[in-house]
């Protein structure tokens, strides 16, 4: 396997595609419902992909047009996504935290002509600010509304929509090579803890950069069939980069967390290979396991210290141990790290 060059594809939306093609009827994308994962194909999402995009074009959406999407991390906020930017169009991810004035400032601010939001507890706020948004005409709910929009604003299901798609012509997939790589793919907002939030503008060519230089980074890993564990808000550039256009790149599979709540659940029922993460989840993660040492005492902490200590001197060292050591080394890798590359799932490689 070679290194991955920057014009390996022009664009995401190509990229995905060329993905979906290879990969075909393998699992793509993974939530849990009912208590049990269950997965859409790369087929699938991309025929969904291109049902949504084509009902976009149909309802006006034209080239640079921006297009806001709410949502939890779900399959559907990827194939939102994906559809949004084959149709021409520009991804604004907002917070599901955001506040109506939130959602206002967005609104207004990048000119979006069509929201699309997951839930109707989310699409509350949502709709609130959208009655002061007059370029917004449309609004795609993936459930079921209980309020209305406005007099400006249209409704739409996310089931009708793919049909409304279903019936359009369908010349995505040529089209997307059209795309250029210096185009706009996503409007992706600040938090607004410094200030107002301001619009980041990301290109298809800059989040490429990004996927181009974590392959290239990772590869000494071996890069096979990677599963990945998303758990960091897609609306952040950081996880929409690196938890999603990155492990696209390399048709990885992807699932989605229940929540920070259920991550350690969800590390060893998934057993990721890859995932990102932030300093914050190290720190607890760390202070979990030093506390588990601490309660146990005895020889599983002298144990524990012990695999600490050689681990940071053969690291030092360039990976080489003087033999007795190297002898205690394996001892300690069998009884001490184990256990905790278990509580990881037991195939993690890397945390970008």
């Amino acid at each position: 396997v070679g290194t991955m060059e920057l014009d390996h594809w022009p664009n995401l939306v190509a990229m995905f595609f060329d993905k979906a093609k290879s990969k075909g009827s393998a699992p793509f994308l993974w939530e849990k419902r009912d208590n049990t994962w269950q997965s859409i194909s790369w087929y699938e999402a991309s025929e969904q992909v291109s049902r949504l995009a084509r009902a976009l074009r149909a309802y006006g959406l034209t080239d640079g047009d921006r297009v806001v999407l709410v949502a939890e991390n779900s399959p559907e906020w990827v194939i939102a996504d994906f559809a949004i930017m084959a149709a021409g169009g520009i991804t604004v991810p907002a917070y599901v935290t955001n506040t109506p004035n939130d959602h206002k400032h967005i609104l207004t601010d990048s000119g979006a002509v069509i929201a699309i939001v997951s839930t109707a507890k989310l699409a509350t706020s949502l709709l609130h600010a959208a009655t002061e948004a007059p370029l917004l005409k449309r609004v795609i709910s993936i459930e079921a509304l209980h309020e209305n929009a406005g007099s400006h604003i249209t409704t739409t299901l996310w089931r009708d929509a793919l049909d409304h798609g279903n019936s359009q012509p369908n010349n995505l997939i040529s089209e997307a090579a059209s795309i250029q790589p210096d185009s706009l793919a996503c409007l992706i907002y600040t938090s607004g803890t410094g200030g107002t939030p301001k619009g980041v503008m990301l290109s298809h060519r800059s989040i490429l950069c990004n996927c181009v230089g974590a392959y290239n980074l990772l590869l000494a890993l071996g890069l096979e069939d990677e599963v990945f564990l998303s758990f960091l808000p897609l609306s952040h550039s950081y996880e929409h980069s690196c938890g999603l256009m990155f492990p696209i790149s390399i048709g990885a599979q992807i699932y989605y967390s229940e929540g920070l709540d259920k991550l350690s659940s969800n590390l060893t029922e998934v057993r990721p290979t890859l995932m990102t993460s932030v300093p914050r989840l190290y720190e607890v993660m760390r202070l979990k396991i030093l506390d588990g040492v601490q309660r146990a005492g005895g020889l599983r902490e002298k144990l524990f210290k012990l695999a600490i200590y050689l681990g940071r001197k053969s690291y030092s060292l360039g990976g080489t141990l003087p033999v007795h050591e190297r002898l205690l080394d394996k001892l300690v890798d069998k009884l001490v790290r184990d256990k905790v590359r278990g509580r990881f799932g037991g195939q993690l490689k890397a945390m970008v």
